[in-house]
């Protein structure tokens, strides 16, 4: 919705602050217009605790060569600090499970980072590590 643009402006930060990353404002300017557009695939849940912005799950769906269907991408998870620890993240998760499966999508698939334990320990939850290393060319 419109209105929760500041709590995920906020947020994003906070996500881009804790891998490291600058991104030109145009960028996030872009993501927030196409989350907000209903005919752009690119969507994310948002999720409250205690009345505050908490977490986000930004996603979007594909077709697939490997399956009879859509595959559904994760492609950003975060969750604030004040709200870590508090089954957000697992919640988002779960919640995007749920989409998919009623949607129809096939599989859903994410990435993170190595060294990232802590959220490592949680997808283990979910499941196994497919064992595939990621390559990403600018162009």
């Amino acid at each position: 919705m419109p209105a929760d643009e500041a709590g995920w402006r906020d947020l994003w930060a906070g996500f881009l602050a804790y891998y490291g990353v600058t991104l030109d404002p145009e960028v996030t300017d872009h993501t927030w217009a196409r989350l907000m557009d209903p005919e752009n695939r690119l969507s994310a849940r948002l999720a409250f605790l205690d009345g505050r912005m908490a977490g986000f799950a930004i996603h979007h769906h594909h077709d697939s060569t490997w399956v009879k269907g859509c595959d559904c991408y994760l492609e950003d998870l975060y969750v604030a600090g004040h709200a870590r620890r508090r089954g957000v993240a697992r919640a988002l998760i779960e919640d995007l499970i749920g989409i998919a499966r009623a949607r129809g999508w096939r599989r859903l698939y994410w990435n993170t980072d190595a060294a990232n334990a802590d959220a490592r320990a949680l997808y283990d939850r979910f499941t196994e590590s497919d064992g595939h290393i990621r390559y990403r060319m600018p162009l």
